[in-house]
């Protein structure tokens, strides 16, 4: 039986933190995961425009292998400045990896990015931008409890024609939990056409995403939505996190993230777009035992689940920001009737 964790949140993963840190002038927002102590992780890339940092490091042939965080962030490439605020924050910590005794510490914390650039928030921030500090305030806020929708990375979401934002969840399997953490600002678009149903129904758990079915049998039009986002190269992607507490090294977190990425295919259409930057990234906190191959591919199952989750309660959770319209407030009048 798989069931929720008592937060429903990725926090449900013992060892793990999140912060969120936004900026409403902006409309932009950095969001971090931290463990208490250096994790194993490996990140899937399968969207055509990606946006990312240090990733390289998470290769199986690489000597380091363990992060002590990971960053998702809003501000496309200028985005990619929001780890350094994390790294600043964990090595006055004294966090991260020793090179050699007597040597400075160095946090490991690669990030992904998300193009929120128009949206119409101010983005004359002059000579730095704002995103290493935002990394630094999203590292110090970290904890159990954090806010999904309009926060962090998912601020100046737009996922299809409503607004995206930030979802989370877990799921309980076997004794093993797994969550998901996701900033949804995907080109393709989170319902089924002409409905108020979100294509990630099927997995929903505790109206975590308001409980809406089908009516009907009625057949479905398998064309491009046309309540996708407009297709322009770079402007998309949903950028995610999976974690597990069951201990898995990096060959078994490559597989669990391989199959976690099938949960945006659950949850979006079309998905891995070349205008998309779809990324995930795994990561084991290693409180429990790993089990067999048979265990972790259990754990794929459900993180791929807890991924469309995820995405579906990010966007249901997201408030209307400028011209981006809310799913809540885009259907008020149908889901009130």
């Amino acid at each position: 039986m798989v069931q929720p964790g008592p937060r429903n949140l990725i926090t449900d993963v013992s060892g793990l933190v999140v912060g969120n840190a936004q900026d409403a002038r902006l409309r932009s927002g950095v969001t971090v995961l931290i463990g208490d102590a250096p994790m194993p992780a490996v990140c899937d890339i399968r969207g055509g425009a990606p946006g990312v940092r240090d990733t390289a490091a998470l290769d199986a042939a690489s000597l380091v292998g363990a992060v002590d965080a990971l960053v998702l962030s809003g501000g496309s490439a200028f985005g990619l400045d929001a780890p350094a605020g994390v790294t600043q924050v964990l090595r006055a910590q004294g966090r991260g990896f020793e090179i050699r005794p007597g040597a400075p510490r160095v946090p490991i914390v690669p990030g992904a990015i998300l193009f929120d650039l128009m949206n119409g928030g101010d983005k004359d921030w002059g000579a730095e931008t704002p995103y290493r500090a935002l990394g630094m305030r999203a590292a110090e806020a970290a904890g159990a409890d954090f806010a999904l929708g309009n926060a962090g990375a998912g601020l100046g979401a737009v996922a299809g024609a409503y607004k995206g934002g930030l979802g989370s969840v877990s799921a309980v399997a076997g004794g093993v939990t797994v969550g998901a953490l996701v900033a949804v600002n995907a080109l393709g678009s989170p319902l089924i056409p002409g409905t108020d149903v979100f294509w990630a129904h099927p997995f929903e758990q505790a109206g975590e995403f308001g409980g809406r079915r089908l009516k009907s049998d009625a057949a479905v039009d398998l064309d491009l939505p046309s309540d996708m986002k407009g297709a322009r190269p770079a402007e998309n992607t949903t950028i995610a996190i999976v974690a597990t507490d069951a201990a898995l090294d990096r060959t078994a977190l490559m597989r669990l993230a391989v199959m976690a990425a099938d949960g945006f295919a659950r949850a979006l259409r079309p998905v891995h777009t070349p205008f998309d930057g779809d990324v995930v990234f795994a990561v084991s906190t290693a409180k429990k035992p790993g089990g067999t191959a048979l265990d972790a591919m259990r754990l794929g199952h459900v993180a791929a689940d807890c991924v469309a989750r995820a995405i579906a309660r990010g966007v249901y959770e997201a408030q209307s920001l400028g011209t981006a319209k809310s799913y809540r407030d885009t259907f008020k009048g149908e889901r009130d009737g």
